[in-house]
């Protein structure tokens, strides 16, 4: 099989999601992955594994040979990007990539430091044509990283107070990344995708309540507090401390627009918090 579409963080949230979509619109696909083994246990032969890491350059001819289009992830202990991760994308310019769609942030334009911003500042400089997905948090950030603190506590632990985040489902960040990859027009753009409203942790602890039917309790601590929980989670220093980041620029109203663009490149609404809870159900229950 010969794929003309490459999705780097193939096993991710976001890259799982873009692979099925990319699947459902006939596309073939080159999923990468350090464990090409695991793609296929993922996804079954309907997808050409191979074995990819930034920080192996062995693994980059064989990645991009062929590939007219990537779906590109930064992982998330990677910070340091001119040195882990330009390299690789320096050689799938070279390999003939034309087009990456690269998983971003939400109001990236002013924030420098974030390594997201300096990827994107190297497309933009690249001559490749780019789409930027700047995404608000995750629903799914509940259903992993949060994922313990509701099973077993029966609390949602963030340290944002009462700011309102626009989450989105990554089923539909995944349907747009699709879109992007197998359809003209979306080459030099740039999407600020939301979910369809801005909801406090309140409402979204009573949402939970609702569905697991147990009560769901709604935790604001000090960022100091969440950071150290983080690191005795044995979160990786620079994943904690960048959560602890994005969390205080929530906490100051960063992640509270929600903009319509789902539905509008979609065609169809995009998706609710009550309706994630009730599909991811099981992941909360004891």
């Amino acid at each position: 099989m010969r794929a003309d579409i490459l999705v780097l963080g193939s096993l991710g949230n976001v890259g799982a999601e873009a692979v099925k979509s990319l699947l459902a619109r006939g596309a073939t696909v080159r999923a990468a992955d350090r464990d090409p083994t695991r793609v296929t246990e993922r996804f079954g032969t309907g997808v050409e594994a191979v074995r990819f890491d930034f920080s192996k350059p062995d693994s980059f001819p064989g990645t991009f040979r062929g590939i007219k289009k990537m779906f590109l992830v930064r992982p998330p202990q990677i910070s340091n990007i001119k040195r882990d991760m330009i390299p690789a994308l320096e050689a799938a310019r070279r390999a003939g990539v034309e087009h990456v769609v690269f998983l971003s942030l939400i109001g990236i334009e002013g924030n420098k430091v974030v390594p997201h911003y300096k990827v994107e500042t190297f497309l933009k400089a690249s001559g490749q044509a780019y789409t930027f997905l700047r995404c608000s948090f995750f629903m799914q950030n509940l259903s992993t990283t949060h994922r313990d603190e509701i099973r077993s506590r029966n609390e949602i632990f963030i340290p944002v107070k009462d700011a309102r985040t626009s989450f989105i489902d990554v089923r539909d960040i995944g349907a747009v990344a699709a879109l992007a990859l197998t359809s003209p027009g979306h080459e030099n753009q740039a999407y600020d995708l939301t979910g369809p409203e801005a909801l406090d942790y309140h409402q979204v602890a009573e949402l939970f309540t609702k569905t697991l039917g147990r009560k769901i309790t709604y935790k604001s601590p000090s960022a100091m507090a969440f950071f150290q929980r983080q690191l005795a989670r044995k979160q990786p220093l620079m994943f904690a401390l960048v959560t602890t980041w994005l969390y205080s620029n929530t906490k100051g109203g960063m992640a509270d627009v929600v903009t319509g663009e789902v539905g509008r490149l979609l065609g169809r609404a995009s998706t609710h918090m009550s309706q994630f809870i009730m599909d991811y159900k099981d992941c909360w229950t004891p």
